[in-house]
């Protein structure tokens, strides 16, 4: 698997759509931090995290005995890149035209 793959993969789910949420609204969390108010087991949370790691789309740091988990942006902007931003470029581009062609008939 790529890692395109492996980012859409770990993407595609709500639950680990709803923990990277989580990650961007306070970065830097416990497992038992982002286990609250979730609707499945720790065991369930572990293992989505799991998968967002293995995508790179997290990345951990042990402080004393507990684990906190970060948000890993770059495989997101990366699949921007790649898939959205060259659609972006003649959009920009035509509205440079119009706002150009519009500010000459001034």
């Amino acid at each position: 698997m790529n890692d395109d793959d492996a980012v859409f993969r770990a993407l595609a789910d709500p639950s680990r759509r709803r923990l990277l949420d989580s990650l961007r609204r306070k970065n830097g969390q416990t497992l038992s931090e982002m286990s609250q108010g979730l609707e499945m087991t720790r065991q369930a949370v572990t293992k989505h995290l799991s998968i967002l790691e293995e995508a790179n789309l997290l990345s951990t740091k042990r402080q004393g005995r507990e684990k906190l988990h970060f948000i890993n942006p770059v495989p997101i902007h990366a699949i921007a890149d790649r898939w959205i931003r060259k659609f972006e470029g003649p959009r920009l581009r035509a509205l440079a035209e119009l706002k150009k062609g519009l500010e000459r008939r001034k």
